[in-house]
């Protein structure tokens, strides 16, 4: 019986068994996904449904996920604050929502939750692209939000990312188009969406904007505009702030539909839900000069404690933590401000918020969002720009039910005004005395510093530069006031040894001190009498010289000329010191510090750009002349004046020529040009005399050519005459080797030796030596007899010799 092999299939057949499990794993997934597409859209009828009651406190009462409670229990996030039980309810909804609370009273969980609950109802997943937008002022902030997000979204599905300035913008254009929630700031997010491509925001479902009122103000104006302009308009949008806008035109410009407003307010009631409850808040009055030395002897009073200290630019940060690690407060010194690079931003970060006692020198980059644990006082050594400034700077302490105290520097210039702008917010600061036995004058140390380290001496003058331009360029002139400031004394109170020289300040000073004087010289001569005044008209040009000079030295001068001039007493005769001390000019700086201002005075951030020259419309000379005026004493003004006199005077120098016969005349006359067409018989004759001019030059020309051809060929045959010359010379037997002798004109007094060359038969003759072969010893030859090695030894002496 012949077997015969039929081929099987390739893989065994399953068994009946396993098919039935396959199919009930099936049916469970089916039955699962409707059973959470069940629950989403009873999760989503109960919140539209939902109605906050009077006590609720809880996360687990709110209508969301189950993903979201478990993220919230494992964060230790249990009881709702206020903003978020008023807040949540609405934005759960869907509704836009306006929100603003005291600083510290958890805004970000009331924009995250909603966040991930609405993309959660939504289905989102990874092909869907970008679903929520998050846009925070700060770095900090954003890195903030960012961090608090992933604590409670950890057990949903969804990508995050975050994008800030000072990143790898080759990595976060890889890993853009995958995300589905966004942290940013505005300028990296506007430049993702400018130049990255696949990033597309088409299907954005919620935007939110934390600080909003910064967002919304001049600073981020353009750049918010193009954000928005990518943005799809059918999207729900959040504002939390502690200070909220009103404005129409700024909710118009994010496409707001019936916002609901969370803890708005009355004006009247803004403190109530701005300012902190737990929140202790003073001010104090002094001079400028003054500020260091309170801002030292508060720190070395105040060792274990953690301190926020305010300023109002980074120049000024950076030299209080230069000049007090120098001194040794004997607690921990840590600055941050906007030009630091963003690992450095960020490590200072880190590090202040796990220190326990330390100080932390900052600008208005920390001043919103921030959430620093345990920090027990907020000094403001500069004064806010506004009261809205003032309530988030305080914001950095008495966190959520922490208490803290904030204490604000004020000048006697600006307390009028400051606490008139705090009172229309509802801000009321309690105002304290110094004790004079408790300060520490702290001025003869940093001029030691400025003298020991010229970096210090350098971080000095930018500071005062920089705080100068700060207050010169605030709009609430009620309050900042630059004119009234210190200059001379807050120089020296930093240990510079004189105030350098600001454009912008000389020039304010100047314009108040020449109203000055134009109102003192109008009483004055209100009350002098017709004597005095006949005795003012015939001394009237020195009078009127004396004056302009004084204007001149008032808008040249510096405050610093100003304070040292010391006029000689009445009758006293004046000595060389006394003119020593009356010269100009004795606070010019060198050229290093007026490379300095030149470079502080455009602007704050150090331009890559600068203009290196512009077109300025040119007036008449007077300004010019005032100008040069400005630093020339009196006496030298009187000799230019003379010069200028005698110049103008002066007849016009011509030269004249003699000739042979003794007449002279011009040198180069210059005719009239009318008399000259009128000559020639009009504009013809002009162009006919033209063209004559022009045939006569050619003809010249081509003379000039062939001249010039001429002595070209010339040349070229005399060196050619005399190559074979030289060549003449040389001997017939040495025709091919050996030297010649030149020419006696070409002789260069070089003699060439001799050489001993064989015969030219010779040479020819003689045969190519055979190479070696490698291959055979030269052992194997049979050696040569003792005759014919007494004749080689000979045949080689007779060659040495001769």
């Amino acid at each position: 019986m012949n077997s015969q092999s039929v081929a099987g299939p390739s893989r065994p057949r399953k068994s009946g068994k396993n098919t039935k499990d396959r199919k009930s794993r099936v049916r469970s997934t089916k039955l699962k996904k409707l059973s959470e597409n069940e629950r989403i859209q009873a999760l989503e009828r109960q919140a539209i449904e939902f109605e906050a009651q009077e006590g609720l406190k809880a996360f687990s009462d709110l209508p969301i996920s189950e993903n979201t409670k478990r993220g919230l229990k494992k964060a230790f996030f249990v009881d709702m604050t206020d903003i978020q039980a008023q807040s949540l309810p609405v934005s759960l909804k869907g509704k836009d929502v306006l929100g603003a609370a005291r600083t510290g009273s958890g805004k970000t969980l009331a924009f995250l939750i909603p966040v991930l609950e609405i993309l959660y109802r939504q289905k989102w997943g990874p092909m869907d692209g970008l679903g929520a937008l998050v846009i925070s002022p700060t770095r900090e902030l954003a890195v903030q939000i960012f961090e608090v997000l992933r604590s409670i979204g950890g057990y949903h599905s969804f990508s995050a990312g975050l994008v800030i300035g000072g990143k790898n913008l080759k990595d976060e254009r890889e890993r853009l188009s995958r995300m589905n929630i966004l942290v940013a700031t505005p300028g990296r997010l506007l430049q993702h969406m400018d130049q990255t491509f696949g990033f597309e925001s088409d299907n954005l479902k919620l935007l939110v904007l934390d600080e909003a009122d910064r967002i919304l103000d001049m600073g981020f104006s353009k750049t918010l505009s193009a954000l928005l302009s990518h943005l799809p308009t059918a999207r729900q949008t959040l504002l939390f702030s502690a200070t909220q806008t009103r404005s129409v035109n700024d909710l118009a410009r994010l496409s707001l539909k019936n916002p609901i407003s969370i803890g708005v307010n009355a004006a009247d009631d803004t403190s109530s839900t701005s300012i902190p409850q737990n929140l202790e808040q003073h001010y104090l009055v002094c001079t400028l000069d003054q500020k260091l030395s309170i801002l030292w002897s508060f720190i070395k009073s105040h060792l274990q404690s953690k301190i926020i200290v305010f300023a109002s630019s980074g120049k000024q940060v950076r030299f209080m933590f230069e000049t007090f690690c120098k001194m040794h407060p004997g607690m921990p010194l840590i600055h941050l401000h906007g030009k630091q690079k963003q690992t450095a931003r960020l490590s200072m970060y880190d590090k202040f918020a796990q220190s326990k006692h330390a100080v932390l020198f900052a600008t208005d980059i920390a001043a919103r969002g921030l959430d620093f644990p345990s920090v027990d006082w907020v000094l403001q050594l500069d004064a806010p720009e506004d009261a809205d400034t003032y309530i988030h700077r305080v914001g950095r302490t008495a966190r959520y039910e922490s208490k803290g105290k904030a204490l604000l520097f004020l000048m006697p210039s600006e307390e009028e005004g400051m606490l008139a702008a705090m009172k229309t917010k509802g801000v009321e600061v309690q105002k304290i005395k110094i004790r004079p036995n408790k300060q520490q004058d702290i001025q003869n140390q940093l001029q030691k510093l400025a003298f020991q380290d010229p970096e210090i001496k350098y971080l000095g003058q930018r500071a005062f530069v920089s705080y100068m331009r700060s207050v010169h360029l605030h709009k609430d002139k009620s309050i900042f006031k630059v004119a009234d400031l210190p200059v001379n004394e807050f120089a020296e109170s930093l240990g510079l040894p004189g105030a350098p020289k600001i454009k912008f300040l000389s020039k304010e000073i100047a314009k108040q001190k020449k109203n000055a004087d134009r109102r003192a010289d109008t009483a004055k001569q209100q009350a002098l009498g017709e004597k005095e005044e006949s005795d003012e008209e015939s001394d009237g040009d020195l009078h009127l010289s004396s004056d302009e000079e004084e204007g001149s030295e008032h808008e040249s001068e510096p405050p610093v000329e100003a304070a040292n001039k010391n006029p000689p007493k009445n009758g006293g005769v004046r000595t060389k010191y006394d003119r020593m001390f009356e010269r100009k000019n004795q606070d010019v700086l060198s050229l290093h510090y007026s490379k300095l201002i030149e470079q502080d005075v455009g602007s704050d951030e150090d331009d890559f750009i600068t203009l290196k020259r512009a077109n300025h419309d040119l007036g008449d000379a007077a300004p010019l002349k005032e100008v040069i005026l400005e630093n020339l004493s009196r006496r030298k003004q009187k000799l230019g004046n003379a010069k200028r006199t005698i110049l103008l005077n002066a007849p016009t120098v011509k030269k004249i020529v003699f000739d042979d016969s003794g007449v002279g005349y011009e040198a180069n006359p210059v005719a009239n040009a009318d008399d000259w067409v009128h000559e020639k018989g009009g504009m013809e004759g002009v162009f006919e005399a033209g063209n004559k001019y022009a045939e006569a030059e050619r003809g010249k020309m081509k003379i000039a050519d062939v001249l010039d051809k001429q002595e070209a060929r010339d040349k070229k045959k005399e060196q050619k005459r005399k190559r074979k010359e030289r060549e003449r010379m040389v001997p017939e037997d040495r025709d091919e080797v050996g030297a010649y002798a030149a020419p006696l004109s070409d002789d260069d007094r070089y003699v060439s030796p001799e050489f001993e060359l064989p015969p030219e038969s010779e040479s020819e003759e003689a045969p190519r030596p055979s190479k070696r072969s490698k291959t055979v010893n030269s052992r194997s030859q049979p050696p040569g007899t003792l005759e014919d090695e007494e004749e080689l030894a000979l045949m080689l002496l007779r060659g040495s010799r001769s």
